[in-house]
């Protein structure tokens, strides 16, 4: 049961200063930059996730701008490997799972931005295509939300969508967990 840490869409446009700035997304960073320097210290694959709009004058993730780049917090380090998407699912139109399998990797421990949409459809399709993944809660982070002119808080959104994660499709932790769980791995 080979483990690899996923970290997805961690990129300037979700910070201030970019166009979908999302909820408390520094420090979501800081706690995925614990979880991403204990993983390499133990050895452990770390794969980052980048989106990339497909027109170049997309409002939000145009090609070649530097909002579409990894944030400086978890900047990714030879030999960690890139998956560049276009949708939500990290599986979708990439070689993701192509890279899983040819590294025996089983299990995913996953963090990142936005839990509501890419987190949310990236663990669905893992578990679909037969992985285990394990949720650092408090290493994703979302927005608050609308539905019929009513807005949902970040709080709910973030709680919510982990909530359905859990138990069928994930195991939501926090992020002491998961350093534990990977101290544990080499321990």
């Amino acid at each position: 049961m080979k483990k690899a840490l996923l970290i997805i869409d961690v990129q300037n446009e979700y910070f201030p200063g970019g166009n979908v700035e999302l909820h408390d997304s520094i420090n979501t960073s800081l706690r995925i930059k614990e979880i991403l320097v204990s993983c390499r210290k133990n050895m452990i694959p770390v794969i980052h996730v980048q989106h990339f709009a497909t027109k170049p004058d997309a409002p939000a993730f145009a090609p070649g701008t530097r909002n579409v780049e990894i944030h400086e917090n978890v900047k990714p380090l030879e030999p960690e490997k890139i998956i560049s998407k276009n949708y939500p699912n990290s599986f979708r139109g990439t070689e993701l799972e192509d890279h899983l399998k040819m590294n025996g990797i089983s299990t995913l421990i996953v963090a990142g931005m936005m839990t509501h949409n890419c987190v949310e459809s990236t663990v669905r399709a893992a578990y679909d295509l037969g992985y285990e993944c394990i949720v650092a809660g408090d290493c994703c982070t979302t927005k608050s939300l609308k539905l019929n002119n009513e807005e949902i808080p970040v709080e709910y959104v973030q709680k919510s969508f982990l909530a359905g994660l859990n138990g069928r499709f994930s195991k939501v932790v926090q992020k002491d967990d998961v350093l534990k769980l990977i101290s544990d791995i080499n321990g």
